[in-house]
């Protein structure tokens, strides 16, 4: 084709905008886990025809985000406890090859940019703000991915971190010391800071595995 042919986009479609809106409700509980939705209702909320509306919804579906029942509609995904295992199973498997991609470039730019977000735990903390404390946490990880430099490792996270939120609400529960979830992600940076690469990966793992066993107790990222 020539580029002559090709025409400039000039903004978000409007499916894109509503399935990005759907994504940021699932993410912060708006659309809690099981909400069945309705195709009438969410058409008037967003002002749009059920075309774009659809298809917002079937991109949710093929994330994986959103179920679809047969004769029943469309309903946000339940995390069974093999869910909750299979995304920190992924997520430490991206997470350890963002780090040691950040461990070969600019490990203080990467420190700098992750000491922000923990900043910002403890600011939440302070404020006894589990919302935003969880946000904050998430934007960690965010940033640890991002600063590894590799477009693919973000995009294949972006679904995760998702589904991580809606973990988050019931992590948060499970500590009796916020501060706890604080001085692990500062370990992380330190470790970072030092360049040693044994220690962070040891340091996510151990991240890892100690939220998956608070969410499914027994379980462990080191089952057969």
């Amino acid at each position: 084709m020539p580029l002559a042919d090709i025409e400039p986009v000039s903004r978000e479609s409007t499916a894109a905008i509503i399935a990005r809106q759907l994504r940021d409700a699932i993410m912060n509980g708006s659309l809690p886990p099981g909400a069945q939705l309705g195709e009438t209702e969410l058409a008037a909320r967003f002002e749009v025809s059920r075309g774009p509306l659809r298809e917002a919804m079937q991109r949710l579906v093929s994330e994986g985000l959103l179920r679809s029942e047969r004769h029943r509609g469309l309903f946000v995904i339940d995390l069974e406890p093999g869910d909750v295992y299979d995304i920190y199973v992924a997520r430490s498997a991206i997470e350890r090859a963002a780090a040691i991609r950040i461990l070969r470039g600019d490990r203080e730019a990467a420190a700098a940019v992750l000491d922000e977000t923990v900043q910002d735990m403890a600011a939440a903390a302070d404020d006894d703000d589990p919302t935003a404390l969880s946000e904050a946490d998430l934007r960690f990880h965010e940033a640890l991915i991002s600063a590894s430099g590799s477009q693919r490792l973000v995009r294949m996270a972006r679904t995760l971190l998702i589904e991580t939120r809606m973990c988050l609400s019931l992590l948060q529960q499970t500590y009796q010391r916020v501060e706890e979830r604080v001085n692990e992600h500062n370990r992380i940076i330190e470790a970072i800071r030092e360049g040693d690469q044994d220690l962070v990966l040891a340091l996510l793992e151990a991240h890892m595995e100690d939220a998956v066993q608070r969410l499914v107790p027994g379980t462990s990222l080191h089952a057969d």
